[in-house]
């Protein structure tokens, strides 16, 4: 079993972090506290998740440490990748500063050199005499510490330069492991999913019906209006209201905000919910509670997921590769609902990509749909909404 290999990976991967958090030259923590604080958030949910991998016994209870595992590989990984990016930047920053300064650098090395070896009358002597070689003392005995301090603020660059050097090829290394284990997470979850006992249900999915509703919907509004009549043995009693998170719901996916609800796309179409660019093989969980009412392909959707955390409130999650659950099962909140799908790139090409923008691997997108009452409204009112 793997179990032990992935809670293996996730101690290199934390203490990573750490040095990410910790280690960084002091220019570069003060300019990046955000980046930093990030790195010591992930590093905790890395410890916390190795823990509840080791005292998981049965299959449900691996499906939550692996959740929690899967999402505390991607928190990790994407803090590497962030910390690598500045410390590119920050390097590149360095080697131009340099490169503008080597006339200058030339010619305090040549100073300092010429310093060095000069014996100490030579220094001393002055053709104008006396009072010139005065005057020239007091003119040195000025520069000479202008000289130390320039050449102090060289050397601290140059170390700073082979330090972020050093923490580049050190996290290279560490990425690549991470999404080593992470992918073997990500299997895992699979096989604890298919193992586990199942889950409540609030009904039974009646297949031909859903089959008929899947080749007669034209639209998502069409679809989700008829998702009632696909349900046999539903329980009367209502689910319970979550109105009160209104507006703090976690996304169901780590990633950036694409478009908001109505914006254009690139062929000028606009559609009620937003769009969320995602790292490939993302996990995608449930933002609370939910029935599962649907799970599959529709329309020009791809793989879809439709939750409903309360009576009349739908979340349609739409473009996933893999789908976990069935219809009528009560996930819990947090619950694994899906993978995005696509293929990371190798360490090196996230290597180069540090250096140009964060956001260059994200390369899946997620849509997501809210429903009330069949009608459409904005998700950010629903979702505690992140830029970037």
């Amino acid at each position: 079993m793997r179990m032990g290999r992935i809670a293996s990976a996730l101690l290199p991967l934390a203490l990573a972090l750490g040095l990410v958090a910790g280690g960084c030259p002091a220019a570069l923590a003060s300019e990046t506290p955000d980046a930093a604080a990030a790195a010591r958030a992930a590093a905790q949910q890395l410890d916390a998740a190795a823990t509840a991998l080791a005292q998981a016994d049965t299959a449900r209870d691996r499906v939550r440490a692996l959740s929690e595992t899967t999402r505390a590989f991607e928190a990790g990984l994407e803090a590497m990748r962030e910390g690598m990016r500045r410390a590119a930047i920050r390097e590149q920053a360095l080697l131009a500063g340099l490169q503008a300064q080597q006339a200058e650098v030339a010619r305090l090395l040549a100073a300092l050199q010429t310093m060095g070896h000069a014996p100490a009358p030579v220094l001393m002597l002055h053709p104008s005499g006396p009072a010139g070689t005065a005057r020239a003392g007091m003119i040195l005995a000025d520069i000479t510490p202008a000289l130390a301090q320039r050449a102090q603020v060289l050397r601290a660059q140059l170390e700073e330069m082979q330090t972020l050097r050093l923490l580049q090829d050190s996290a290279a290394d560490t990425l690549r492991r991470g999404l080593q284990g992470a992918q073997e997470a990500r299997t895992e979850l699979s096989q604890a999913i298919a193992d586990r006992k199942p889950l409540p249900r609030r009904f039974v999915e009646d297949p031909v019906r859903t089959a008929i509703l899947i080749a007669s919907a034209e639209t998502l509004e069409g679809f989700a209006s008829g998702l009632s009549q696909i349900a046999r043995g539903e329980p009367d009693q209502g689910l319970p209201d979550i109105s009160h998170r209104k507006g703090a719901l976690p996304l169901p996916v780590q990633g950036a905000l694409l478009r908001r609800a109505g914006e254009a796309d690139a062929a000028g179409l606009t559609r009620p919910g937003i769009l969320l660019a995602t790292r490939p093989h993302a996990l995608v969980t449930t933002p609370a509670a939910a029935t599962v009412r649907y799970r599959g392909p529709l329309l020009d959707y791809g793989n879809v997921m439709i939750l409903e955390p309360q009576a009349g409130l739908l979340l349609v999650l739409a473009g996933l590769d893999q789908v976990f659950g069935a219809p009528g099962e009560v996930l819990p909140a947090g619950s694994p609902v899906g993978l995005m799908g696509g293929q990371e790139p190798q360490t090196g090409t996230i290597v180069v990509q540090s250096g140009e923008g964060a956001g260059n691997t994200r390369s899946e997108t997620l849509y997501i749909e809210v429903r009330e009452n069949n009608q459409p409204v904005d998700p950010a009112l629903w979702f505690a909404m992140q830029e970037g």
